[in-house]
This record gives C-alpha cells, structure tokens and sequence, in this order.
C-alpha cells in the first residue's frame, strides 16, 4: 500500500471510529455497557475473521506460537477504547470522546516513536510535533467546554 492510499484509508476510518461510540452507545441502552462493548467486539471479530479466511492467510496464526505479553496491548487498547468511549460519549459527546482520544494517542504515540519501542524506528521529538500536540489538547478543551 502507498503512502497516499494509506493516508486516504485511515482518513476514512477515522469517520468510522467517529461514529463508533454513539453507535455503540445506543446499543448499550438495550444490551448495557459491557454487553455492547461486547457484541461491537464480537462484530468486529466477525468481520477480521472473515476477512482472514477469504483475502488473507489463515494458515499464518501459526505464528501465533512466537505470541508474548506485549502483543496483548491490540486487544487490551481495542477492548479499553469501546466500553469507555461507550459511557464517556453519554457525558463528553462524540466530538469530546474523539478529540480526547485523538490527543492522547498523539502524545503517546510521539513518545513510542521517539523511543523507539515496540520495534517502532527511533524518531526525533521536535517543536513541531509538540506545538502540534498543544494544539490538539487546547482543541480537546475548546471542543469538550463547549458542550
């Protein structure tokens, strides 16, 4: 995959993942908060599975033999993301729970590069990249006080 179409992916995601906690949220008034956290995980399984068995390679979960604690941060952040973004949408909205989300995983993810851990290259930390997390976090307070 290019650089472009990447980008162009994940920009379209991230429409998705807007949506996610509402979307979740509505199911959780019939289902509770837990039980639509669950079902949305259960769907998302689902439709990787699927996905696995018809465009990918099965046969590589073998690998699943080399698994260490580490690898379990994708599915602990996976689970962690839609039931609290579920009871925080109900108080913050879906502009405050993304923009939250948003800045905070900039933040962490600047310092992962710039430690270069879980087998991330070592990336510098610059002022640009700082101002750009100020900016998201004064974002994260304008979009969360106004409500």
């Amino acid at each position: 995959m290019s650089r472009a179409l990447a980008l162009v992916a994940i920009l379209l995601t991230g429409g998705l993942v807007a949506s996610q906690p509402p979307a979740n949220e509505l199911l959780s008034r019939h289902v509770t908060t837990l039980g639509a956290a669950f079902v949305s995980l259960m769907l998302s399984t689902f439709i990787v599975g699927t996905l696995l068995v018809v465009a990918g390679d099965p046969s590589a979960l073998s690998g699943l033999s080399h698994f260490r604690p580490v690898h379990v941060l994708g599915g602990l952040a996976g689970a962690a993301i839609v039931t609290v973004s579920v009871v925080a949408v109900r108080h913050l909205g879906a502009s405050g729970v993304t923009a939250a989300l948003v800045s905070t995983q900039l933040s962490v993810s600047v310092l992962l590069d710039r430690l270069g851990l879980l087998g991330l290259e070592g990336n510098p930390i610059t002022l640009t990249r700082v101002a750009g997390i100020g900016f998201l976090f004064l974002g994260t307070y304008l979009v969360v006080s106004g409500t």
